[in-house]
C-alpha cells in the first residue's frame, strides 16, 4: 500500500508523518524505516525506527530513488513499512513526472508486502490524478 501525506509547504506534513511513524512502530510486526533528505528529525524518532538520510547518497531522480528503496528491501526482507519525508525534494522533479515511479512502487509494495507512506509538498488543486488515489486524508 502507498499513502501520501500531502499539502502545501508549511502545512504540517512532517509532524504528521513523524507521529504516524512513531505510532506504527509500536504495533509493527516487521522493521520500520524512515527516509529523509537530511538528519534534522533523526532524534525525534525512537531507536526502533531505522533512520536513513538519503541526502548522503546523492539521490536526485525518481529512478534513482526507486533503486535506493529496492536496495533497502533486498538487504532486509523484514521491512514492513517505509516512511519517506520530503519526497518531492528527494526526486527533484515536478509531481507530474512521477507517474512511472508510483506505478513501479505500487508493484513493489504488492509483491513484497511493504507499506510506503510519503509526505509530498503537492497542493490538492494541482496534484496529478495518478497521485490523488494515494492521498491520505
Amino acid at each position: 500500500m502507498i499513502q501520501i501525506i500531502h499539502g502545501k509547504k508549511g502545512s504540517g506534513k512532517t509532524k504528521k508523518i513523524l507521529n504516524l511513524a512513531i505510532e506504527t512502530v509500536k504495533k509493527a510486526t516487521g522493521d520500520t524505516v524512515f527516509v529523509d533528505d537530511d538528519t534534522r528529525y533523526m532524534y525525534d524518532l525512537p531507536h526502533e525506527i531505522r533512520f536513513v538520510n538519503a541526502g548522503e547518497y546523492g539521490v536526485d531522480s525518481p529512478e534513482m530513488f526507486l533503486g535506493f528503496l529496492c536496495g533497502m528491501l533486498t538487504q532486509n526482507f523484514d521491512i514492513s513499512t517505509i516512511f519517506v519525508d520530503a519526497f518531492m525534494k528527494l526526486v527533484r522533479v515536478p509531481a507530474e513526472q512521477t507517474e512511472t515511479f508510483f506505478t513501479r512502487l505500487n508493484a513493489i509494495s504488492e509483491a513484497h508486502h511493504v507499506n510506503f507512506i510519503l509526505s509530498a509538498s503537492v497542493d490538492d488543486a494541482v496534484a496529478p490524478e495518478f497521485m490523488k488515489q494515494y492521498f491520505l486524508d
